[in-house]
């Protein structure tokens, strides 16, 4: 029962609520005795001739009257009670929700994103059950079981109630031993669904590298084995839930039997009247409900326990990009200095990058070069913080960049990363992601220097055409000029492209490039590309090898060497012309 105390944050917030729930609740209990006594006044009256005509109505229109009292008053705490648990799972949902916004990079490289999908399904569906459910079945039994017990001992006979209770200790052992049982069980339940989950997310986002190596079987088979998973942890949740029902079954058939053994017994020595003992028995059937609701709440309360236990551990991981109390908030300007002696991701033992040292003026261009793993993109990623320098510095203007609330230096940055990622939304909401009030004209702006427009006026429905989800109905090109135009929408102080003009064409990537130039006058631009072509206007390039600079300076700097830079440039050159017949 330990999680309604760690959820006693909520019920203080929701206590007006939940307090009236719980009254009228009470209230609902008190007046479920009415019944069992009347019935026992009855059958007296009829046992002694004196039950009138007019007194079996007045009977009647009694329990009549709390019949429907009962009906409008649970109707009422259903609301406030189911009521409030929903505002907990939708303040849990919200706070994860926040939580996963704010979370590094590093966070996602060591969770996977089906798991990240149950936590915000079936265990908030679980927690929204013991906050509402769960609280109803615990007030419920107690509030029930409490009443009849002390009508039955204070009303009829106190002796035959203690008779009847003899079992109720040994159905308390045997549930709480059954609830430990079910919480370790439902949280392996619950991570084998979050693997399923996971699974089926990255098949379906595969399905294309799948067919294509024609392993359609392995991958359903895989399916296969991790659902036998699931299915069989769920089964030994199922297990230890269906031993709940018939123990309480079997304790509540003992009490009835002692009930009405010795409470015959006691009508035939003139201890109770027989009306006495059927609102007895009828008072030990109302108990029914609180001791299969006790089993029942066992269930719901360790399944809201392991799942609240999943949602705080995700929620209690720290960000680890996260700003200084006295970090600026102004947008970042001026020239980027790099100092870093060396970076490392998270976890791992080896260096990324070492003896980063140079200086791109304001409005200048910077080219970064290498050969695939050489740190390029890494070294980008470190400008927008998405990792932080392991020992070393970077600087936009006099400040480094952890002096800026994270927030304002990304305003200052427009990053077009390899991955291009399109929403489920049409062309115009894509591209004005970034700035959701743009005009028509703005973002028809942005497409133009983009050089995507053209392509965009020949969909079916132009700028409203939608895209699938990831933009899988778009080429790879025209995905890469939409996050392109995308970024250009903020008219960012940093424009980044981390190599995005990979899948155009020489043509399509010179037209960008120019419109770039002509454009963003003043502000800088950094850019890694496999094709040198591209970064050659460049009024610094860095070629990195291994995590290190291997070269640097402008296009005739490098090209006076004898290095890689040199090498790759005149082979593409020979590629290009070769490709184009010699033209």
């Amino acid at each position: 029962m330990k999680v309604f105390f760690e959820l006693k944050w909520y019920f203080l917030q929701e206590k007006r609520a939940y307090i009236s729930g719980v009254l009228l609740l009470l209230f609902v209990a008190m007046l479920q005795l009415i019944p069992p006594k009347v019935i026992g006044i009855v059958v007296d009256q009829i046992r002694s001739g004196s039950l009138s005509s007019a007194g079996l109505m007045q009977w009647i229109a009694i329990v009549i009257i709390v019949a429907l009292a009962m009906y409008v008053l649970r109707f009422y705490w259903r609301i406030m009670i189911f009521g409030s648990a929903v505002k907990l799972s939708r303040i849990l949902r919200e706070q994860l929700y926040d939580h996963f916004t704010r979370m590094s990079s590093s966070f996602y490289q060591k969770r996977r994103v089906g798991d990240l999908m149950a936590h915000a399904t079936n265990d908030l569906q679980a927690i929204q059950m013991t906050a509402g459910a769960g609280v109803l079945t615990f007030v419920d039994s107690l509030a029930t079981g409490g009443f009849v017990i002390i009508a039955m001992a204070a009303t009829i006979s106190w002796k035959l109630t203690l008779i009847c209770l003899i079992p109720m200790p040994v159905m308390a052992l045997l549930t709480s031993w059954y609830g430990s049982l079910l919480h370790k069980r439902f949280h392996k339940a619950q991570e084998a669904f979050s693997s399923l989950n996971d699974k089926t997310q990255e098949s379906i986002n595969g399905i294309k590298v799948i067919k294509t190596f024609g392993q359609e079987k392995e991958d359903i088979e895989d399916f296969r084995r991790q659902s036998q998973e699931v299915v069989e942890k769920n089964l030994s949740v199922a297990k230890i839930d269906s031993l709940f029902d018939p123990t309480i079954s079997l304790i509540v058939g003992i009490c009835f039997f002692l009930s009405i053994s010795f409470g015959a017994r006691f009508v035939l020595n003139g201890e109770l009247t027989i009306g006495q003992l059927v609102s007895f028995t009828t008072y030990l059937g109302l108990l029914i409900w609180p001791m299969l609701a006790f089993g029942w709440l066992f269930n719901i309360v360790e399944r809201g326990s392991a799942s609240y236990d999943r949602v705080r551990a995700l929620l209690s991981e720290k960000a680890e990009i996260v700003d200084h109390e006295d970090a600026l908030h102004e947008v970042p300007e001026g020239d980027i200095s790099y100092h870093i002696v060396s970076f490392m991701y998270p976890g791992e033992a080896s260096s990324v990058l070492q003896n980063i040292f140079f200086t791109l003026e304001r409005g200048g261009t910077l080219g970064v070069v290498g050969k695939t793993g050489s740190g390029k993109t890494t070294l980008l990623k470190l400008l927008i913080r998405e990792f932080d320098v392991t020992e070393g510095s970077i600087k936009i203007g006099s400040h480094n960049i952890h002096d800026y609330r994270v927030e304002c230096l990304r305003e200052a940055i427009g990053y077009v990363p390899q991955d291009h990622f399109l929403f489920s939304a049409t062309v115009a909401e894509n591209i004005a992601f970034t700035n959701p009030n743009a005009s028509k004209d703005e973002i028809e702006h942005a497409a133009k220097l983009a050089n995507i427009h053209e392509d965009i006026l020949l969909f079916t429905d132009g700028y409203e055409t939608v895209v699938g989800e990831r933009g899988v109905s778009l080429s790879g090109g025209q995905k890469q000029r939409i996050s392109i135009a995308r970024a250009l929408m903020m008219n960012p102080e940093i424009l980044i492209l981390d190599d995005s003009l990979s899948a155009v064409d020489a043509k399509t990537e010179e037209a960008i490039i120019s419109a770039l130039r002509d454009n963003r006058s003043g502000k800088t631009t950094m850019i890694t590309s496999h094709r040198l072509s591209a970064i050659q206007h460049a009024n610094l390039i860095l070629v990195l090898e291994d995590g290190k600079i291997s070269g640097q300076g402008t296009h005739e700097d490098l090209m006076a060497e004898d290095g890689w830079y040199k090498d790759m440039y005149l082979r593409q050159q020979l590629e290009e012309l070769v490709e184009h017949g010699g033209r």
